[in-house]
Parts: C-alpha cells; sequence; structure tokens
C-alpha cells in the first residue's frame, strides 16, 4: 500500500480543533485507499520545552510537535524559524523510524511546508504534491517580500503536482509565478453525517439558512440583514436562521434588533457543530451567502449534500459550483440582485430535487471520491 505523509501549515490543534479541518479530511480521505501519515508542528507561547503528542484517533498516525515560542524582536523570529526545521526534523525521525520512508509528501498550503516537500525531494528522492487553500493570492500583494515570492515560486515549480481548490485559485497563484505543468483541482471533503437523510420537518414558514463566521467585512451580514428588512415588508413567510458566532456577533445581533427583525424573522443559533449542524440545514430549506469574497466555503458543499439549492455571490472559485441546475448566482454587494434572488428562491425552491442534490454532492466531495482523486494524482506521479 502506497505510504502518503502530510504536512501541513494549517491542521487542528489542542488549542484549536477546527483549524485546518479540511487538510486533516484530505488525509482522512486519502487513507481509505492509502496509509497515511501527518507531522504538524505548532508554535506555543505556553511551553518552554518541545512537546510531541502522538495519536492514531483517525485511524492513522498524527504527530503533532508544540515548540517553545516568544517575543517580536528578529532574533526571537530567527529562533522561530530554527524551532519549526528542527521540530519537523524530530517528528522525520520518529515517522520513519515506525512507519519507514514514505513514497510520497503531501504538503498542505504554501510556502514554508512546500520547501519542506522541496528538501525532502532533493535529499531523499521523495516527490512531494502541495494543496492550497488559501486567499491570499486574490490580493494584490501576496508575498511579505521578495524573497517570500521567490521561495513560493520555487517551492511551486519543483512540485509534482500542485492542487489549488479552485480553477479561480489556481489562475491567482500562476499570475503571481506560482507556475507548474502539473495543476490539478482538489475539491474539499464534506463529512458522511451531511449526507444522512433526516425526516423533514414541516415548519410555518420558509427557512434560509446562512452558516458563517461573524467576519462582516468578508461575508456581508449587515448587507444580508439590510435585505431581509426589505423583504419583510413584500412578505412574512420566510425566516433567516444565522449559524456561527465570530468578532462581529455583538454587532450583528445589535444591528438586527435595530432594523426590528425580531426573533420571529431572525434566529440567531450561535456555533453548531456535528448532528445539530447537520440538523439545521436539514430542516432549512434554501441556504444564502452574500460574501465580499471567498475561496470556495465548504457552507456550500455541505448544503448540497443536505439537499439545499444555494443563492450566492458570484466571488472565489463559487461559480465552479453553483449553476442553474443547484442555485442562483448574483454580483457582490449588490442588495437589489440579492433580493430578487430571494423572493424568487421562495417561490421556487421546491424546484430543486434534494436527492439529486445530494448525489451530485457525493460524486463531489464524499470521502471516497475525494480520496479516489488524490490517490490517483499520487500513482501518475509515482508511476512516472
Amino acid at each position: 500500500m502506497i505510504k502518503i505523509l502530510f504536512i501541513s501549515q494549517w491542521y487542528p490543534h489542542r488549542y484549536d480543533p477546527m483549524f485546518g479541518l479540511f487538510v486533516q479530511k484530505h488525509a482522512e480521505a486519502v487513507a481509505l485507499y492509502a496509509n497515511v501519515a501527518v507531522i504538524y508542528v505548532h508554535p506555543d507561547q505556553m511551553i518552554k520545552k518541545r512537546e510531541t503528542v502522538i495519536s492514531t484517533e483517525k485511524g492513522f498516525q498524527e504527530i503533532r510537535i508544540y515548540y517553545p515560542t516568544g517575543g517580536n524582536s528578529l532574533l526571537a523570529g530567527i529562533r522561530k524559524q530554527i524551532e519549526f526545521i528542527s521540530a519537523y526534523r524530530e517528528g522525520f525521525k520518529l515517522l520513519y523510524e515506525s512507519w519507514g520512508k514514505p513514497d510520497i509528501i503531501q504538503a498542505s498550503v504554501f510556502t514554508r511546508t512546500a520547501l519542506l516537500g522541496t528538501y525532502m525531494k532533493w535529499k531523499n528522492k521523495i516527490p512531494y504534491t502541495v494543496i492550497e487553500h488559501w486567499t491570499r493570492y486574490f490580493r494584490e500583494k501576496t508575498f511579505r517580500n521578495g524573497l517570500h515570492r521567490r521561495l513560493s515560486i520555487l517551492a511551486a515549480s519543483h512540485s509534482d503536482a500542485v492542487m489549488p481548490v479552485t480553477l479561480h485559485l489556481q489562475k491567482c497563484m500562476e499570475q503571481h509565478g506560482m507556475k507548474n505543468d502539473n495543476y490539478h483541482i482538489i475539491n474539499n471533503v464534506v463529512d458522511d453525517i451531511f449526507f444522512k437523510r433526516l425526516a423533514k420537518p414541516s415548519p410555518e414558514k420558509i427557512r434560509i439558512l446562512n452558516v458563517t463566521c461573524f467576519d462582516d467585512a468578508q461575508k456581508n451580514l449587515s448587507g444580508l440583514l439590510n435585505v431581509i428588512q426589505a423583504l419583510r415588508i413584500k412578505r412574512q413567510d420566510f425566516e433567516l436562521v444565522l449559524v456561527g458566532e465570530g468578532l462581529d456577533s455583538y454587532h450583528i445581533k445589535e444591528l438586527s434588533h435595530e432594523k426590528g427583525l425580531g426573533n420571529d424573522v431572525v434566529i440567531f443559533t450561535g456555533m453548531l457543530t456535528g448532528d445539530e449542524l447537520v440538523k439545521a440545514y436539514q430542516q432549512s430549506h434554501f441556504s444564502v451567502l452574500f460574501s465580499n469574497y471567498e475561496n470556495i466555503p465548504v457552507v456550500i458543499s455541505e448544503s448540497f449534500a443536505c439537499g439545499l439549492p444555494v443563492i450566492s455571490t458570484n466571488v472565489g472559485g463559487i461559480a465552479e459550483h453553483i449553476d442553474k441546475s443547484n442555485g442562483l448566482l448574483i454580483e457582490k454587494g449588490n442588495e437589489m440582485a440579492l433580493f430578487k434572488a430571494l423572493d424568487y428562491m421562495l417561490d421556487h425552491y421546491t424546484d430543486y430535487n434534494p436527492e439529486e442534490l445530494t448525489e451530485m454532492a457525493r460524486n463531489k466531495y464524499s470521502y471516497p471520491s475525494v480520496g479516489k482523486e488524490l490517490l490517483s494524482i499520487y500513482k501518475k506521479i509515482l508511476n512516472q
């Protein structure tokens, strides 16, 4: 069985179990068909010496190494980079002793872990690939400085495959000089629990769902509330459910109150996970996002998995996933377009077949589907 080693700049850790969760899901998907291990190192201001935690809760070995760091001086920054490299060397040593040499290295997120892949390729002749999720390439100033740019381009050019999660992200990366002859688009994974079919409720109102982090600059929740307020004047047969929390939670709740949108119109649930989150999807009739910028938010694929059509702004790579068969696309910031889309969907959400949406999502976003796609890429590289 092929051995795949995942290394990532983002990965769930003891202070944040949601950080880089999508990377862990990719590892789980590959683990269905290959022998997988993960090494992740994390800076920690709370410790004085390095700490190593090894677990196999996901069915494969995860080595997390926490290294001490502190201060903002140039010297502290240099020490942090040295600790980062040293921690990975320790992780590689531990893994090799118990697991052996990997056949391929899967780095996630440029630039440091991709450079580690480059080094391992040069030193040990191990091919490496890179999966990229980051929206930083949408900005004109992507890199911290010229050296960062050159190192990123180097790591991209020597990678055996670069796998952004949208074609839009690929084009943005290429515009910044990150060329590679073997680009592949790879989808993020949707948990199996979203494909479970629960009994649909029969609420008195049509339920619109928004699952988000409460960051108004990105998600434009204030604009969404403006439209809900206007739509409420025309019709009263709907309610909006806002799932999540974040830095603008208090502001958005206050804004909703100021607009006279009571609990009969806008419902705040706070953060939901697991079965409670699935229940929120499956007790809704369609989803909406009014974001100013995105790459490809997982809430879209989760909505499809639960049989819901989606209204979204046409930003990032969203247009690669939403078309007339599964939802509506509108211009970002255009509140009149959102008003018309919501008004239309409230009357036509039943035109979309939930079973077909779920099956489409299963074929694109499930663990087996994504795992097979990644395994196919790895095998082609190893057979070259």
